[in-house]
């Protein structure tokens, strides 16, 4: 299905017009259908009621052809259940009366911007109407189609990364409707059909990442192992899932501008492991730094002593310093010093 624009001229307020003063004449004219019936003069009366009295009717399916349309809107028209086009751009139109718009979305709310926010959870998406009441819904509602940028900030989801750890991870993604007539005939409901393609997307890309880099992983299928991660590499894990997103949306006419991880942790049943894990990890390199540290100072004073001649010490005197020097240096708290008064013998 190809989107077809329809070039009608912003005439809407000039057959507005027309049809009030149709409105006035047909008033004028059932005046005076009276006063001739009340002088029983039938053949001018009669007709000329017929005529006030069918105008009146045939001035309400005018009335039904005038379309408004703000910037950034568009209006899909279907003519007895074959598609006509879609009126783009703002202005006053005015169309076939008999033509009927058609947005199956219209009811639909999500948990994005230019829609109610709710706070119902549902398995795609955060949705408030669905089934029956999405239809009942939806009747009532604009049939219009935003052309506007919106954000889709889906649920989270608890999805296992590469190495088979569950982490809960949330997206933010900016969309728009390109090809309306893609949006309305080539999906039942583009919106839902975005949020499923979204939770799609996002759960075929997490599996190749771990969450922080681990040794003999490969995240971009070139058959070598990489540094990439989610937490370390969330732009390009951003856009590998934009460009899944693109690449499923394509048919139902959007473009999906940008993705973005909004939310990225350790699903609660292993975070308190996870972050011991961290902490020793970070606690045994911190205790590496330190050790190096400590035996470089270590090999300093006894250069120094030795350059010196401040002291002679022997293989056991220096075994005996050097173990006082890496107590002191190594220890977690204020050393103690303690004055020898005496001989080490």
């Amino acid at each position: 299905m190809e989107e077809k624009i329809l070039n009608a001229r912003k005439n809407g307020m000039a057959v507005l017009l027309l049809t009030l003063l149709g409105y006035v004449a047909s008033i004028a004219l059932f005046v005076c259908s009276v006063l001739l019936l009340e002088d029983d003069r039938l053949l001018p009366g009669i007709p000329l009621l017929v005529l006030s009295i069918a105008y009146w009717i045939a001035g309400i399916f005018l009335f039904c052809g005038l379309k408004v349309l703000k910037p950034q809107e568009a209006l899909v028209l279907t003519l007895f259940g074959d598609y006509v086009g879609t009126l783009k751009g703002q202005g006053f139109y005015w169309v076939n009366p008999f033509c009927t718009a058609v947005n199956p979305a219209a009811g639909t709310k999500l948990s994005q911007s230019g829609d109610v926010t709710s706070k119902e959870s549902g398995a795609a998406a955060l949705l408030s109407v669905s089934g029956q009441n999405s239809q009942l819904a939806s009747s009532s509602v604009s049939k219009k189609i935003s052309l506007k940028m919106m954000t889709l900030n889906n649920s989270r989801q608890k999805i296992n990364d590469c190495l088979g750890n569950p982490v809960e991870i949330g997206i933010a993604v900016i969309w728009r409707v390109t090809d309306t007539a893609k949006a309305v005939f080539n999906v039942d409901n583009y919106k839902e059909y975005l949020s499923l393609q979204c939770d799609s997307a996002l759960r075929n890309v997490v599996r190749v990442y771990p969450y922080d880099v681990a040794p003999n992983v490969d995240t971009t299928g070139d058959g070598v192992a990489d540094e990439g991660s989610l937490r370390g590499s969330s732009e390009v894990v951003a856009a590998r899932i934009r460009d899944e997103i693109q690449k499923n949306v394509a048919e139902a006419g959007i473009e999906v501008v940008e993705a973005r991880i909004t939310y990225l942790a350790y699903a609660p049943e292993i975070a308190a492991v996870m972050l011991q894990r961290q902490q020793a990890s970070a606690i045994i390199d911190a205790r590496k730094m330190i050790v190096d540290g400590a035996v470089g100072m270590v090999e300093m004073a006894l250069d120094r002593l030795s350059e010196n001649n401040v002291v002679e010490l022997d293989d056991e005197r220096k075994a005996a310093m050097v173990s006082n020097l890496l107590v002191v240096l190594c220890g977690n708290r204020d050393a103690q010093p303690i004055v020898n008064s005496g001989s080490l013998y």
